[in-house]
């Protein structure tokens, strides 16, 4: 008979309450899908997929995890190597043979294919010329000896095989932001991220420097000029073509203001960028203090940089200026757009609101993307939950700790909504979306203020200090970690945002593995290595990225690159789905069923 349950609309029947039971106390049985994560890769587009085909250090991790002991370390790197490759090769250093190659990977396969619902899914990327031979392998039915006997046959069903490895051993990927700015391939990466094989298993939390993207694309015009000056700081013209941002009017412009040698700490390194980033620089300082005048509940005029400059360039002693061409400047009135400057930041907002490559580069992040993410009772986050000196949670717009990340999630979310429908935008959430981006408050951020007008124009490197807040301190004190864990329900946060410099003895995680930092300084920008984190059912550990330079040498000695490895936890019984805060939610619904079957069978009972 047909039954309501609380929490679906529909009815459902006696044989539909079964199957769901059925369905989760199998789920709830099952190894943990493996985690892995991965923070701030800052555009380094060819990097970002070069090491996802390695799928981050995890394929040496699974093969040790599910190859017999006797398996040496020499056989694993090599069998690693093919699995990255998708194909058989010999090696002067090490070489397996075919058979024994399929063997390996056919148990990797089944190590990670618990059930028949894993099963179907490995069934549907199956190749289709093998699919029999494929199952009958991975189900340890008898397959024929011709594919352990010819060569090419062989090298076919070692190639189905690794992009199956390569499949199953994907339980979730965790992407704590920053995919925007420093390199030139944020587009690249969001492609992959995006792509039907990759996307189901992607879980994605928003960095400041999304933030900043998506703030820009939803017509926040200050985020325009700060976006598009990031870009062409490095010189990333080639990505803003891409995206069909038309920046001509923008390089006259800035031709006409500058036409001789960039004074000032800008960084460009072709001449046009240079004097674009200046030009932009002057706009977006402009619009800042704009919105910050605008919306006094932000309590940012500490930022209101232009009137001080304005006074030190009327008094006449600039000595401790680095620049002192202002040609769009009115000192009576320094934060005036000039009409030219008008005309160019217009121009360029109509192109940024209505590109359609960057909407779809956003409709990833606004529809993906959340403030924080939990899975296996930990807490990701991008950067930090704000907090005050003496260890408490700080509050922002009458909001703190979980309640803050919640409203965060719900402007940011509107302000998407708005966007692709076109309907017009509440400014005062296109200002939190700018607080966001750099205010000392911002769950994205963690410093006083961002002091890129100092660094660019004051000579005197003390003003040039962004004063770290109470975060990392914070995470030291064994009672805030409670507090922290308790607000949110979880035993673990994992986090990026601030690079981790493994050689001078920076730790990724603390001493009780509580926090964890990941953010290795992926983009060439910074540290160039990156860290990922990889939670199997057995374990919890970081790894340490080679560097492109150290991929490259040990190319030369035709060695595998090492990785090195940070062992964090170690479970004495593997993880199930019933130990994971998903567990948890399954464990609720199973509960509602339970209740429900008791209803049916008591109504049957009455009918009898």
């Amino acid at each position: 008979m047909p039954l309501h349950a609380d929490t679906h609309s529909s009815a459902m029947t006696l044989n539909e309450i079964i199957r769901e039971l059925t369905e989760i106390e199998t789920r709830l049985a099952s190894l943990i899908d493996t985690t892995m994560w991965i923070s701030d890769p800052h555009g380094a587009g060819d990097r970002f997929v070069s090491i996802l085909k390695g799928r981050f250090g995890l394929v040496w991790r699974i093969c040790a995890e599910a190859l017999p002991k006797t398996f040496s370390n020499e056989k694993i790197e090599y069998l690693g190597r093919i699995i990255r490759k998708e194909k058989y090769f010999e090696s002067d250093i090490f070489s397996l043979e075919r058979q024994d190659v399929i063997s390996a990977l056919v148990r990797i396969i089944q190590y990670r294919v618990q059930s028949i619902r894993d099963f179907d899914m490995v069934r549907v990327n199956l190749n289709r010329h093998l699919r029999q031979t494929l199952e009958n392998l991975i189900l340890g039915y008898p397959a024929p000896n011709i594919i352990y006997e010819h060569d090419t046959i062989a090298d076919k069903v070692i190639s189905s095989l690794c992009k199956i490895v390569k499949q199953v051993i994907l339980g979730n990927l965790i992407v704590l932001g920053d995919i925007f700015d420093r390199g030139d391939e944020p587009d690249k990466i969001v492609r992959i991220l995006n792509s039907p094989e990759i996307r189901p298993f992607v879980r994605l939390v928003w960095g400041n420097h999304d933030i900043l993207w998506m703030g820009a694309a939803a017509g926040n015009r200050s985020m325009i000029a700060e976006a598009l000056r990031i870009s062409v700081r490095y010189d990333n013209l080639d990505f803003l073509r891409r995206l069909g941002i038309d920046i001509s009017r923008l390089a006259a412009f800035a031709e006409k203001l500058y036409p001789g040698p960039i004074t000032g700490s800008f960084k460009a390194k072709k001449d046009i960028s240079r004097r674009m980033e200046k030009t932009l620089a002057l706009i977006q300082f402009k619009l800042e203090e704009e919105t910050i005048r605008a919306h006094p509940e932000l309590a940012m005029e500490s930022r209101l940089m232009l009137g001080r400059l304005a006074a030190v360039l009327r008094s006449g002693d600039t000595s401790g200026l680095t620049d002192t061409h202002f040609p769009t400047i009115d000192l009576d009135n320094p934060t005036a757009l000039s009409a030219e400057e008008a005309d160019v930041i217009n121009d360029l907002a109509e192109q940024f609101t209505r590109s359609e490559r960057l909407r779809y580069l956003m409709r990833f992040f606004f529809d993906m993307g959340t403030m924080y993410h939990i899975n296996n009772y930990i807490l990701n986050v991008h950067a930090l939950i704000p907090s005050t000196a003496d260890g408490r949670f700080v509050e922002f717009l009458g909001r703190k700790g979980k309640a803050l990340c919640d409203f965060v999630q719900s402007v940011v979310k509107n302000v998407g909504r708005n966007y692709f429908e076109g309907a017009p935008q509440d400014d005062d959430e296109l200002a939190i979306m700018f607080y966001l981006w750099c205010g000392p408050r911002s769950p994205f951020f963690g410093k006083d203020a961002m002091k890129t007008f100092e660094r660019y124009f004051f000579s005197d490197k003390a003003t040039h200090k962004e004063r770290l807040l109470y975060w990392g301190e914070n995470l030291k004190k064994p009672g805030f970690v409670d507090m922290l864990l308790a607000e949110f329900g979880v035993r673990r946060i994992v986090y990026g945002h601030t690079p981790v410099d493994i050689l001078k003895g920076e730790k990724i995680a603390s001493p009780d593995g509580r926090a964890i930092n990941i953010d290795g300084g992926f983009s060439q920008s910074y540290l160039n290595r990156g860290h990922a984190l990889i939670h199997t059912p057995y374990s919890l550990y970081a790894i340490i990225l080679p560097t492109p330079e150290e991929i490259r040498e040990a190319r030369q000695r035709r060695e595998p690159a090492k990785l090195m490895i940070e062992t964090i936890d170690t479970f004495e019984n593997p993880l199930r789905v019933r130990d994971t805060y998903g567990g948890r939610l399954l464990m609720q619904r199973r509960n509602e069923l339970f209740d429900m079957l008791e209803k049916a069978r008591g109504a049957l009972q009455e009918g009898d």
